[in-house]
């Protein structure tokens, strides 16, 4: 396993060995100790699996309290995987940074607390998987509108996005950026 750092201090792309042949493939796509030298908390509690389809956006989502690290990957079809940090103290606050995860390279993204999350599916069908660091609480979810023009998240434009009720009417970060704890 290769960890990369990109532009957002904190988010690692983490570039897993995969042993393939004309069989198929097989990787660890968690092992404690690897995953914890290359600076990944250990304390997972909780793992969610969705399965959606193209143009579905889902997203940009945080949670208050504690908050919640996540790592993701896409363990199905292709997406665009899309956080934004919302630390109001760092130097790209706001800013967005994306990634697309596949079922090939099985590359995963570790988003630590204080970060929104969201991705876009790119295939006809995907299934993305996510680890977290505390349990769902609808009390403590939060999040912003996928479309924020302040963010400027560019999201495919040769799709026709679908996005849910919830994430197209979410307040614009400006409106929610006094309470953000992190």
């Amino acid at each position: 396993m290769r960890t990369h750092t990109t532009s957002l201090d904190g988010i690692l792309l983490i570039e897993p060995a995969v042993h393939g042949d004309h069989r198929g493939f097989f990787h660890e796509s968690y092992r404690e100790n690897d995953w914890s030298a290359a600076g990944i908390p250990s304390t997972w509690v909780q793992d969610n699996h969705s399965r959606s389809r193209k143009g579905i956006v889902r997203g940009m989502h945080f949670s208050l309290g504690e908050g919640q690290a996540k790592l993701v990957r896409c363990g199905r079809g292709k997406i665009l995987d899309v956080v934004v940090d919302l630390r109001r103290a760092s130097p790209t606050y706001g800013q967005w940074e994306g990634h697309v995860l596949d079922d090939e390279t099985l590359q995963q993204l570790y988003i630590p607390i204080g970060f929104a999350h969201g991705f876009c599916v790119l295939s006809d069908v995907a299934d993305v998987i996510y680890k977290c660091s505390s349990y769902y609480d609808p009390a403590v979810e939060r999040g912003f509108r996928f479309d924020d023009p302040d963010v400027g998240i560019a999201w495919p434009q040769d799709l026709e996005l679908d996005v849910s009720e919830r994430d197209r009417t979410a307040p614009l970060l400006r409106e929610i950026a006094a309470d953000l704890p992190f």
